[in-house]
């Protein structure tokens, strides 16, 4: 087959070799943390010249990366708390991806508000300036309307049309908008992983930082047990959720955002995404989010999640029947417990800058209360922490987080940040604005849409590796062989859970992951050394809960 760009290859061969030749090195930036945030600091500092080592103790996008509901947002929901710079942030970064740096994994989504009954006039004209306002940044951040349609309002028959599943009976139309959804969040991780080691960056997952200074951190290999310290001139904590417990002083609010994962058959077959009033409030919604795998996503809460931080958070039932009970409110056949066929829960890491509530308490209010403005923190030993913020503006988290690196004046000079300007590994410029990249002859479509202009390669590997490797993994899902040996041999995958749960999204429901396991430990037996599960803490069938 043609070889991909080896530099951006990750798999376990390039691992063993990278972490052998840490220990005796010193690198300028140690970023601890994989996440969309973290990779994206690797990609930002790489990029500018600087020497990286990326460390995650789990794997590419394992933490609150991969559980969210898949959009990147214009900023509207941040209109309407009056976080201007918040939203208009938001826009730009969505016309970033939009246009430039990940043109292949992103693309837009109609969303229908539906006007039942329980939808008051008022508010009806209260969200149609809202959706104004927000097509209003979507001009102001430079996104052309070929990539996101503007808003308008639809007749009761143009509703039913897009979302069939709804109850008709005193429905007066739709309010229509239209917003950024990935083809996979966890996707685009990986891809800001794999463009950071084609710029040189060390990216290595399964490394645990035990504890971290200013100097460097001290690592423990989880897959060998072995332990070494790795020497940095500066350090960037992007733990997401875990950060507080890396660095004194960093005190969060996690919050936690539960969805469930319904089969495309439970709504009618609904092709459009749905705004849910909740009701009883002026400017919540519970979203519907139909997905490229043929699955629907409802979503999502806004829980305080107390206590310790788990690996792998859980929906709780209280949850699970507060998102039934608002998607039944405009529903003409309701969705049952019984119909709910995964669901997955991610933690928000929100940091805690206000005021106490009583008893030393977190602040007063709801959580969605709490800024989504990101934090950049640094500790009296020079570790930089960023905290807060949300999928859409990782580019620019990490930009800040490497500037303040930059600033302490540990470093020498340094290119400024260019990641705005540079593709993530497959994006090609599509043949017209919005239409997608071309589908080269003899290429499925779905390798196209979630590998871009590396869809062609993955064709040759199918060739390679059998004429089975471009058939479903699982009956009925669209997830095709060959996906599973791309990712061993590319995109750092090492056992059963990086595969199922990460580089594809099987995982989500129990059913299909039990299904898909035997046909993963085949692929990891072939190209890989055997899988450890003791390593990866959601890789048994029983993660994400029901």
């Amino acid at each position: 087959m043609s070889a991909p760009p080896e530099r951006s290859s990750l798999n376990a061969a390039r691992r063993a070799r990278e972490l052998a030749a840490l220990p005796g090195e010193v690198v300028d930036v140690l970023v601890v943390g994989l996440g969309a945030t973290g990779a994206g600091a690797a990609l930002d500092a790489a990029s500018r010249g600087l020497s990286v080592a990326a460390i995650d103790a789990h794997d590419l996008a394992f933490g609150t990366s991969r559980w969210s509901s898949k959009l990147i947002h214009g900023g509207l929901r941040y209109l309407a708390s009056g976080q201007l710079d918040v939203a208009y942030e938001s826009a730009v970064e969505r016309g970033v991806l939009l246009r430039r740096t990940a043109p292949h994994l992103l693309g837009a989504l109609p969303f229908v508000m539906p006007l039942t009954p329980m939808v008051p006039r008022r508010q009806e004209a209260l969200v149609r300036g809202g959706l104004a306002a927000g097509d209003a940044l979507r001009l102001a951040a430079g996104t052309p309307r070929s990539l996101l349609p503007g808003p308008r309002r639809l007749t009761a028959a143009e509703t039913l049309r897009l979302a069939p599943a709804l109850r008709p009976d005193g429905l007066r139309g739709g309010l229509l908008s239209w917003d950024g959804r990935l083809a996979d969040d966890a996707r685009l991780v990986t891809a800001i992983a794999r463009t950071a080691a084609a710029h040189g960056a060390r990216i290595l997952t399964r490394c645990r930082a035990l504890t971290v200074t200013g100097e460097g951190a001290l690592v423990r290999d989880e897959r060998t047990g072995r332990t070494f310290p790795v020497r940095a001139r500066s350090v960037i904590n992007a733990a997401g959720v875990w950060a507080g417990g890396l660095v004194d002083g960093v005190r969060l609010l996690p919050s936690r955002g539960t969805h469930l994962v319904l089969r495309a058959g439970s709504l009618g077959g609904t092709t459009a995404g749905m705004q849910v009033p909740v009701p009883g409030s002026r400017a919540r919604f519970v979203l519907v989010l139909p997905q490229g795998d043929g699955r629907v996503y409802v979503g999502l809460t806004d829980e305080p999640a107390d206590g310790p931080i788990p690996d792998v958070p859980e929906p709780t039932e209280g949850e699970i029947g507060f998102l039934l009970d608002v998607l039944g409110s405009v529903l003409d056949a309701p969705v049952r417990r019984a119909d709910v066929a995964g669901a997955f829960a991610g933690l928000r890491p929100l940091l805690d800058d206000g005021p106490a509530g009583p008893g030393g308490g977190p602040p007063a209010g709801t959580h969605a209360d709490i800024s989504r403005r990101h934090r950049v923190l640094t500790s009296p030993d020079g570790v930089v922490t960023i905290v807060g913020g949300k999928l859409t503006t990782y580019r620019r988290m990490a930009e800040d987080a490497v500037d303040a690196v930059l600033a302490a004046g540990r470093l020498g000079p340094a290119r400024p940040s260019r990641t705005a300007r540079i593709p993530l590994v497959g994006a090609a410029p599509a043949a017209r604005p919005g239409a997608g990249p071309p589908v080269p002859g003899g290429v499925p479509a779905r390798l196209v849409r979630r590998y871009g202009a590396e869809a062609p390669l993955l064709a040759a590997l199918a060739r390679e590796e059998g004429p089975g490797s471009l058939e479903p993994v699982v009956p009925g899902l669209p997830v095709l062989g060959v996906e599973l040996a791309w990712a061993v041999r590319h995109e750092g995958a090492l056992d059963v859970g990086d595969l199922l749960d990460r580089r594809t999204r099987i995982g989500l429901v129990p059913e299909d992951r039990a299904a898909a396991v035997p046909a993963a430990e085949a692929v990891l037996r072939r190209h890989a050394p055997a899988p450890d599960s003791r390593d990866d803490p959601d890789s048994s069938p029983s993660s994400p809960q029901l």
